[in-house]
C-alpha cells in the first residue's frame, strides 16, 4: 500500500474521456494513492498542446496535496502526451510511469488510414501525429529517460488485425508499443480499448508503481 504522499496522474487515450480510467482511479485510491484522473479534448489540438494543458494542472493539484512523488498511468495516446511533456519540462517529483497499450513507435493503423479525410475529421490533429515514420512525433521524442513499465495486449479487435504485420491489440502492435530505455515490458491477453479495466492489469500497474517491475508467476 502507498503512503498518502504518493500521487498518480491518469491520462486517457485518443477519443476517450476520463470516465474510461475511472476503475483504475478507484483501484489506485484504494491502494492509498492520491489520484488525479485527467480529462482533456484529445481530438481538438496537437499532442504538444494537449500535453501541457492536461498535465500541468494535474501536477499543480498534487502539489497542493503535498505529494512528494508523482507517478503516471497512461492509456494509448496518453503515453505520448507524457513523453512530450517530459521532453520539455523537468518534474523533480517524478516517480514511475506505467503505459498501457502505448503507440510508442506509432501505429500502423494511422499509416494506413491517416490519409483519409474522415480519419482526420474523426481523430483530429493529435491522431494524425501517431504514424510510425521517422518524422512522426513518437519517433522524434526519443528513448525513455524515466522509470517506465509498458503493458500491452495481443487480442486484436475484429477486422483490425489485418492492418498489422504481427501481434497486436487492434490499435497498436506489440512491437510498436515498446520503447527504448523501458524498465519492463509485459504482454497480456487483452484488447486495446478496455485494457485498463482488467483486474490483472490493475494489479500489475500497482506492482510496477511500488517495485519498478511487473510480477511474473514463478
Amino acid at each position: 500500500m502507498s503512503g498518502r504522499n504518493e500521487g498518480v496522474i491518469l491520462l486517457h487515450g485518443l477519443a476517450r474521456t476520463r470516465l474510461s480510467m475511472r476503475s483504475m482511479a478507484a483501484f489506485l485510491e484504494r491502494r492509498g494513492y492520491l489520484v488525479v484522473n485527467v480529462g482533456y479534448p484529445s481530438r481538438r489540438y496537437p499532442i504538444e498542446t494537449l500535453a501541457h494543458s492536461a498535465i500541468s494542472p494535474a501536477i499543480a493539484a498534487l502539489r497542493r496535496q503535498q505529494a512528494a512523488t508523482i507517478h503516471f498511468v497512461t492509456h494509448s495516446m496518453g503515453a505520448i502526451l507524457l513523453r512530450a511533456f517530459l521532453a520539455g519540462e523537468p518534474l523533480p517529483e517524478l516517480g514511475r510511469a506505467v503505459m498501457l497499450a502505448p503507440p510508442n513507435q506509432g501505429s500502423e493503423l494511422v499509416d494506413c488510414l491517416g490519409r483519409f479525410a474522415w480519419f482526420r475529421l474523426l481523430f483530429g490533429p493529435a491522431g494524425c501525429q501517431l504514424g510510425t515514420g521517422p518524422d512522426q512525433l513518437p519517433a522524434r521524442l526519443g528513448s525513455a529517460v524515466f522509470p517506465v513499465g509498458i503493458l500491452t495486449g495481443d487480442r486484436p479487435a475484429v477486422g483490425l488485425g489485418r492492418f498489422f504485420p504481427g501481434a497486436n491489440d487492434g490499435k497498436v502492435s506489440v512491437a510498436k508499443a515498446q520503447l527504448a530505455g523501458m524498465d519492463d515490458f509485459l504482454v497480456l491477453l487483452c484488447g486495446h480499448s478496455l485494457i485498463m479495466r482488467h483486474r490483472t492489469v490493475q494489479e500489475q500497474v500497482a506492482a510496477f508503481l511500488a517495485n519498478g517491475r511487473f510480477e511474473r508467476a514463478g
